[in-house]
């Protein structure tokens, strides 16, 4: 046991004291911001706001381009989901959980094929897409394109894209040495997996209720 942590750790070595306090700080309210997503609950937005400007810094240093630009994302879709989640409809409801449409599926491929070529782009422009790294950095960051997008509009199918991409963050931070990183995926992926069942157990009563 002792030389698991010895490994964990030392992946840490060389590593500037603020930027570890700031990993774990944007761990700990990223952990949060999916809690209570998960629960529906407002507050997923500012909690969401704190970790995403933390990692947009974070991964600026560490180069992986794909990932900042995601966290740019996720920082100005949280404003606008903040604003969407608290409007109410014309009878003073909130606005409740649906499935994904037809034309928001044909968006989301749209949006998958946009964010990855401007990604790759990104990488290239900045010679960096010389590494496997890159390319499945454009991976995620299109798929969280999708998922942030479906969340802030109250999709029960932005989870679906939130657990393939969580699955896949897991080893890649991994082995680009953001242990604390990896780990915050590993639960997310557990807490998608619950998030999608909570919204779906919410979709079917508000229809029963309808």
């Amino acid at each position: 046991m002792s030389s698991i942590f010895d490994w964990f750790f030392s992946q840490y070595n060389n590593v500037p004291t603020h930027l570890v306090v700031l990993e774990l700080i944007g761990v700990f309210f990223g952990f949060l911001s999916v809690w209570y997503s998960k629960q529906e609950n407002i507050l997923v937005y500012p909690t969401g706001i704190i970790s995403t400007a933390i990692f947009v810094y974070i991964l600026w240093v560490y180069g992986l381009l794909g990932d900042m630009l995601i966290n740019a994302y996720y920082f100005i879709m949280s404003i606008y989901g903040w604003y969407y989640w608290t409007s109410t409809d014309s009878e003073n409801h909130q606005i409740p959980i649906t499935k994904t449409t037809k034309k928001e599926h044909f968006w989301s491929v749209i949006i998958f094929l946009l964010t990855t070529f401007f990604v790759l782009v990104v990488y290239k422009v900045n010679n960096k897409l010389d590494s496997w790294t890159a390319y499945v950095d454009a991976l995620t960051t299109a798929i969280f394109f999708i998922g942030m997008w479906l969340m802030a509009k109250k999709k029960l199918e932005n989870w679906t894209y939130w657990i393939i991409g969580d699955v896949i963050s897991v080893p890649l931070y991994l082995y680009k040495g953001l242990i604390f990183t990896s780990f915050q995926y590993l639960l997310f992926t557990i807490i998608a997996i619950y998030g999608y069942k909570a919204w779906k157990k919410s979709l079917n009563s508000n229809q029963q209720t309808a």
